[in-house]
């Protein structure tokens, strides 16, 4: 339905990068405001306001990994649901030895369901707003595996 796809490099050997992204309770603590709420290497679960205006409530955000290669990648399916809508997202990650050293994290995402409200927004309007979501996550990811 809608694909994302990017390169994300950190400064840091593939062994702890692919660790850290191959669990998904650390990765829950790397969305903003989550309130996360179950935080385990092959789940998790939290609640986030949604950053689409005609959706109220909160948003509750449930991760599983489906795959994982250690040091290698994981596959993650994300469910999103919040009154009157829902989606689900298929995420892969890729890690490998950036060139000089550090780590290359080759990712893909796809929406692969909506309901509800979700059906009628327009495309585009769907995808600004998941790439503004998945830019500031990464910003969160590099800053919480640098320690910065």
């Amino acid at each position: 339905m809608i694909h994302f796809e990017g390169v994300q490099t950190f400064p840091l050997p593939v062994a702890e990068v692919a660790a850290k992204l191959a669990d998904a309770g650390f990765l829950a603590h790397c969305v903003p405001d989550a309130q996360v709420s179950e935080a385990t290497p092959d789940r998790a679960v939290g609640k986030v306001k949604p950053k689409l205006s005609f959706l109220t409530g909160m948003l509750t955000l449930e991760a599983e990994t489906t795959a994982r290669e250690p040091g290698r990648s994981v596959t993650y399916q994300i469910v999103s649901k919040v009154i009157g809508a829902s989606s689900t997202v298929t995420t892969h990650l890729q890690f490998r030895e950036a060139e000089g050293g550090g780590t290359t994290v080759h990712w893909t995402g796809d929406l692969v369901a909506v309901s509800g409200l979700l059906k009628m927004v327009p495309k585009g309007l769907l995808e600004g707003a998941a790439k503004k979501i998945i830019d500031e996550v990464w910003t969160s990811v590099a800053a919480k595996l640098t320690g910065q």
